[in-house]
């Protein structure tokens, strides 16, 4: 096991459990993880309770297409943004019936990056049935394997953060 792997599955399934407490259903939006969050929490037995679905949308056509992202918020702000990550977890939401979602979008590099959004940028967004995407940027360091972990880890706890009273 990678060092980091264990921590990663720590938190995704105290992530599960807090799910599976609140009677709610996750839907995951990804681009630069690559699948990676859905893929801890399908590691967890029973994680069919409360796990709808997970989506791997990294190209711009895929976040059209799967998730509703206007083509116009991906022509001015990049798929790497607030506004595309807030309309990436908002669409994951309302395309599947989940009660949560997460979505992230990111520079894992090594290239890629630009001086407005250098290797390490990444998006995450979290909503809920009933509200609005909420979104943070994060500047991760390392490389390619580091930025993608750390991406994985803020979203897990992004979503338990709001699950917690």
């Amino acid at each position: 096991m990678v060092p980091g792997d264990e921590a990663l599955a720590g938190l995704a399934r105290d992530t599960g459990q807090a799910l599976a407490t609140a009677g709610l259903r996750l839907v995951t939006a990804e681009s630069c993880t690559g699948g990676w969050i859905a893929k801890l929490l399908t590691d967890i037995p029973g994680s069919s309770a409360w796990f709808e679905r997970g989506l791997v949308t990294y190209s711009n056509s895929a976040k059209m297409e799967l998730l509703d992202v206007p083509q116009a918020v991906l022509d001015v702000h990049g798929a790497v943004s607030e506004a595309t990550v807030r309309s990436m977890a908002e669409g994951a939401l309302a395309r599947s019936g989940a009660d949560v979602s997460v979505a992230v979008s990111g520079v894992a590099g090594p290239g890629g990056g630009s001086p407005e959004k250098p290797v390490g940028t990444v998006w995450l967004a979290w909503a809920g049935a009933g509200s609005g995407a909420e979104a943070r940027r994060y500047q991760f360091d390392g490389d390619r394997d580091a930025v993608r972990r750390q991406a994985v880890a803020a979203a897990l706890g992004g979503v338990l953060a709001r699950l917690s009273p």
